[in-house]
């Protein structure tokens, strides 16, 4: 019988991601559970998809905080708790201090709306669309200090059509986000996926720059 492993999710926003990794876990997908739910933002509809789901939801205010650091040393404090596997950042709108990052370092994934390197930041949609690209997508990364700059792990493109608005593109890319996040999750709670050395290895093999790509 396989440990079931401990996730812990951070969200800001409406967490569709969330939403698809809890849908993982109760259809026995992936071999986790989360464990707790943490989110920057007291209204987040993401905290109310973990209550609905009976997950710890906590909202910590980064108002009650001096500064970034001294609200990511609290926020760490209260995962430590949890001693998660894994740590998810699905829509998570904060910066990550420099300690929080090397805490969970090799163990913390996220989900970035664009074909990185493309596109790190905010208004993904907006640029691929603005630059007139053909295509956009998403991609699965673990996290390091680099914004958005870690090594990536999956990504999935979908085409951007000439009649396009950016409604129909974030569709588009958000369907495909709730594919391939719970799939790597999978791999990574599996014991197939890790980083060496700001690199990601999938069953042994070293991924490229765009990560896994099936023949």
């Amino acid at each position: 019988m396989k440990t079931m492993k401990k996730i812990v999710v951070l969200v800001s926003g409406n967490g569709s991601n969330l939403q698809s990794i809890i849908d993982a876990s109760q259809q026995n997908r992936i071999n986790g559970h989360i464990c707790a739910v943490f989110s920057n933002n007291a209204n987040a509809y993401g905290l109310q998809r973990a209550e609905q789901a009976g997950i710890p939801a906590h909202f910590l205010n980064p108002q009650a905080f001096s500064d970034r650091t001294a609200y990511d040393c609290a926020l760490l404090t209260a995962i430590d708790q949890y001693q998660p596997d894994l740590v998810v950042l699905a829509g998570y709108m904060r910066i990550l201090s420099p300690d929080f990052v090397q805490r969970y370092c090799g163990s913390m994934l996220n989900i970035h709306p664009s074909l990185l390197p493309k596109y790190p930041g905010l208004h993904t949609h907006r640029k691929a669309i603005e630059n007139g690209d053909q295509e956009h997508g998403t991609s699965v990364h673990f996290v390091t200090e680099e914004l958005d700059g870690g090594p990536v792990i999956l990504q999935a493109k979908v085409p951007i059509f000439e009649e396009d608005q950016e409604e129909d593109v974030i569709r588009r890319v958000q369907a495909q986000e709730h594919d391939i996040y719970p799939l790597v999750i999978g791999w990574f709670l599996d014991g197939r996926l890790s980083m060496s050395d700001n690199i990601a290895i999938l069953d042994g093999k070293i991924l490229p720059q765009q990560g896994y790509a099936s023949e």
